[in-house]
């Protein structure tokens, strides 16, 4: 592969990209354009497109962003990485990411005002965590966690309303939880970020247990979608804790990363049908592909 191309790859973390596709899946399937008739889906078919490309284009747009950002640092902790490295020059990156996230906003307003306001005001939260929000250690994870918040809620805004908002408490406590463990990357010693992390997850499993059999939904049919999260976050987060180095603190984040796409199949198959469950977790294995070809973090 092109140097130069591989390099624009690498910015925008493609294994991530379909963790974002997920969430608008999930949210789509809360907001139950699936279980509206045949008709009204038939014509919904094009939003469900650019609502899942706008996510896409505003999550690499953050990400790239986010190297431009850390230009400086990146120089002294990861030098490989493709700006300070210089296969991309840092003005470029800078124009990339700023198209990119064009693009996703204006993708979301083809749907209606509603989705097109969300997106800017999840514009707005990417610029704030890249630029300030990553550097405070408490605004820091809740700012990330937010961004997955109104990710969700993108999706819940198809039909134009958005009656379910609450259910984006979830995603915006399990990024936060993440972005704690991740605080930990480079040099490692941060147990007491991932018991708090786990303490998170926690709640993130109860909560979604809870609104799946409270509200009244598919909850049997979400069940192996919840423990499959279950077993995908702890197993590398318990290894992280026994043993606190970068390499297991980047393997649990990663996987934490990568689990977000079954947590929204637990989603969409409990608030529609278990073929929309098992739709979005096809995206999980060409996640995994992306991160053995890319870097997730």
């Amino acid at each position: 592969m092109n140097p130069v191309l591989k390099g624009y790859l690498q910015l925008t973390r493609p294994a991530n990209l379909p963790t974002s596709a997920a969430d608008i899946l999930a949210g789509i399937a809360i907001s139950g354009f699936f279980l509206i008739n045949t008709e009204e889906q038939a014509l919904g078919w094009m939003a469900v497109l650019l609502l899942v490309c706008s996510s896409i284009f505003l999550y690499a747009s953050g990400v790239v962003l986010n190297d431009v950002f850390d230009y400086r640092l990146d120089c002294v902790e990861r030098p490989e990485r493709p700006i300070p490295s210089g296969v991309v020059p840092l003005t470029s990156a800078s124009i990339f990411g700023g198209a990119l996230m064009v693009l996703g906003v204006l993708a979301a307003f083809c749907v209606g005002i509603t989705s097109g306001a969300i997106s800017l005001a999840l514009g707005v939260s990417i610029l704030m965590y890249d630029a300030l929000g990553k550097h405070h250690s408490f605004f820091g994870p809740l700012n990330m966690g937010l961004c997955r918040g109104l990710n969700l809620l993108l999706g819940m805004s198809i039909l134009g309303n958005l009656l379910h908002w609450q259910y984006a408490i979830i995603p915006i406590v399990y990024i936060a939880a993440i972005t704690l463990i991740s605080r930990g990357e480079v040099y490692g010693d941060n147990k007491r970020h991932i018991v708090l992390a786990a303490l998170l997850y926690v709640m993130v499993i109860i909560s979604l247990t809870v609104i799946l059999i409270y509200s009244g939904q598919n909850s049997l049919i979400s069940l192996p979608f919840a423990l499959l999260f279950s077993i995908l976050i702890f197993r590398p987060l318990l290894k992280a804790f026994k043993e606190n180095s970068p390499r297991n603190i980047k393997m649990a984040v990663k996987a934490g990363v990568i689990s977000i796409i079954v947590l929204d199949a637990a989603l969409a198959a409990g608030f529609s049908y278990w073929w929309v469950g098992v739709f979005t977790l096809l995206l999980l294995p060409l996640s995994i592909l992306l991160s053995k070809l890319f870097a997730v973090t």
